[in-house]
């Protein structure tokens, strides 16, 4: 079990995703960064779709009222454990009593706080995803507050294996042992500032894109944007140059997801996120490519975004080649777990 002593700025259970609902309108929702929370279970000695405490930019302050075994992905939020630092992408063993605090945003927008056994919430529709629009899942359907006790699941039996081998390691005057090994950082997404050097964005054409004069389409290549203070988890909006559609006439509502740039009356595009909603009646003039939606998930207002076109064909290869390297990176460390 966890004490929650200070929520952060937007602190929710989420895993994978709620599928198989979207005919009904319900959301997907889940992680923003779906590889650094499965890097974070698989350090944890979880499954890839265990729920995970997603953190936004300012980190909470937790008490573990258990031991565990925890693993922090995703952006750096300087981790501290008992005001000693800790870093990412690590296997740790905490004792109970221990306190993990988050500080300065260093890189990034979202860590992933990966507990063993998960996060002990009831599932909604197949999942534990907080959906917060809709107040559902996760704890009680809503952000983690102040004196919230979120309990934790039973770990697996290589987690279980684990704690007992750090338990007889640890000094009695430590609060939390770190391993020694970790991930190799370019497992993880694209986490630097894009404040100065824009972050680039590949993309395909989408379904409308030539609704656009050719103007508006070399401009979406040629411009940089910035991501506005009125983004979130549903979508991020941008910033810059204006979009024109020549096209006048009625488009009728039709399926997004995560990734779908849409393009509003006002001309300033938006990139629907985890929490879009399952339809959207603006014309659609990109799709991000699956393989750039962790680095945008870690993109933060400010941030300034460009997008790159590659063929279905390449956006193919690039998903293929991460999903072989995410195998070996659950490889190894199933064998760091079974030494």
């Amino acid at each position: 079990m966890i004490l929650i002593k200070k929520p952060g700025l937007l602190t929710t259970v989420q895993d994978q995703g709620r599928y198989g609902f979207q005919h009904n309108g319900v959301v997907t929702s889940g992680v923003m960064d779906r590889i650094s929370s499965q890097l974070a279970n698989w350090l944890a000695g979880n499954h890839a779709n265990e729920a995970v405490l997603e953190i936004t930019m300012i980190g909470p302050v937790l008490t573990f009222l258990d031991e565990a075994l925890v693993a922090i992905c995703g952006a750096d939020l300087s981790p501290e454990i008992d005001e000693k630092k800790v870093r990412n992408g690590r296997t740790i063993f905490v004792k109970k009593g221990a306190v993990l605090r988050f500080g300065e945003c260093k890189a990034g927008c979202r860590a992933y706080l990966a507990i063993s056994g998960g996060c002990h919430v009831p599932e909604v529709l197949h999942s534990k995803s907080t959906y917060l629009l809709a107040k559902i899942g996760g704890y009680h359907g809503r952000p983690l507050q102040k004196n919230d006790q979120l309990k934790t699941g039973k770990p697996s039996g290589a987690a279980q294996q684990m704690l007992q081998s750090l338990q007889e390691k640890i000094c009695c005057k430590q609060h939390f042992l770190e391993l020694p090994w970790s991930l190799n950082p370019s497992f993880s997404p694209v986490l630097e500032s894009a404040e100065k050097k824009p972050l680039k964005i590949r993309i395909l054409k989408g379904k409308h894109f030539y609704w656009f004069n050719k103007v508006t389409r070399e401009t979406f290549f040629q411009s940089s944007f910035q991501l506005s203070s009125q983004s979130d988890r549903m979508g991020y909006r941008l910033q810059g140059a204006e979009l024109v559609c020549n096209q006048n006439s009625e488009l009728l509502s039709e399926a997004v997801r995560f990734g779908t740039i849409q393009v509003p009356g006002d001309g300033n595009p938006i990139v629907l996120m985890a929490d879009s909603q399952t339809t959207g009646g603006y014309p659609k003039i990109a799709e991000t490519a699956s393989i750039d939606l962790p680095a945008l998930a870690q993109a933060k207002p400010g941030d300034r975004l460009v997008f790159t076109e590659i063929s279905l064909t390449e956006a193919h290869r690039l998903l293929w080649e991460r999903e072989e390297r995410m195998k070996i990176a659950a490889y190894q460390i199933k064998k760091h777990f079974n030494r």
